[in-house]
């Protein structure tokens, strides 16, 4: 009888382990698709990542053109469709911009017009994927540009009422702008994160905030939260988001160097 349990209890284990839930996506961040340059190191991204297996996503952490233009949103996407997964792309400091007509509603509606499958309606929104949440958080102005990031009071009252929304639900949050600063770089630092930092731990389903602009590569776990910043390619990340479907998932994020 105690060999038929010790069989039962260990083909309960072994099924357990069969029945886990992963999942992959690629982070890439401040691509700066230039009009300037071949942008051959972006062709050369988007090639390794197609051989990558099981990539369920990839997203643009912003910065994802040199300068704000519509023309060159067009190239930057035209060469991003040609990835064999899905794409989503967040806002940066350097791709928006009234005065030199690229609005975050143009930056938008070119993105719409352009790829058939993803159709955002504002800079802020949510994806879901087996029942993880995605929140696309922006950061970024477009009335006076600047390295500093700033979540708006708007900005923060809409995640707020996401994560709560979503409250059973892990949360991954992708942005441009780091709310943790992974180097000591003044000019790039968030204006008031403590106001999103406040957001967050009314919330206990933030599993990660993924984020670029440094330019650095960081990992940090702040109250139970994975705050991941990658730098500009050649370098990108795949993120494996193991065992999902348990209370604690775990996050395992490998840097890839484009060569």
């Amino acid at each position: 009888m105690k060999r038929i349990l010790t069989l039962f209890f260990t083909f309960l284990f072994f099924m357990s382990v069969a029945q886990a839930k992963d999942m992959r996506f690629v982070q890439v961040s401040d691509a700066r698709f230039s009009d300037a340059s071949d942008n051959t190191v972006f062709k050369k991204a988007v090639e390794d990542i197609n051989k990558q297996k099981d990539v369920e996503f990839v997203v643009f952490t912003g910065d994802n053109i040199a300068k704000p233009s519509a023309e060159l949103l067009e190239s930057f996407l035209d060469e991003a469709k040609k990835l064999k997964c899905p794409f989503y792309i967040v806002l940066g400091d350097k791709e928006v911009n009234k005065l030199k007509h690229l609005s975050k509603a143009e930056y938008i509606q070119t993105i719409r017009k352009n790829v058939r499958k993803y159709k955002p309606e504002k800079p802020n929104y949510v994806f879901e994927k087996d029942g993880i949440i995605f929140a696309v958080v922006d950061g970024s102005k477009e009335v006076i540009p600047s390295t500093n990031g700033y979540y708006k009071e708007d900005v923060l009252v809409w995640l707020n009422r996401e994560l709560a929304a979503h409250s059973k639900n892990h949360v991954i949050i992708f942005q441009h702008f780091p709310i943790i600063p992974p180097a000591e770089k003044e000019s790039y630092y968030t204006f008031k994160p403590e106001d999103y930092m406040t957001v967050l731990a009314v919330h206990k389903n933030v599993r990660a905030v993924i984020s670029g602009h440094f330019g650095v590569n960081s990992e940090k776990n702040v109250d139970n939260v994975m705050h991941i910043t990658t730098a500009g390619l050649p370098y990108y990340r795949i993120i494996d988001l193991m065992d999902y479907d348990t209370p604690n998932p775990t996050i395992w994020a490998q840097l890839k160097e484009i060569q």
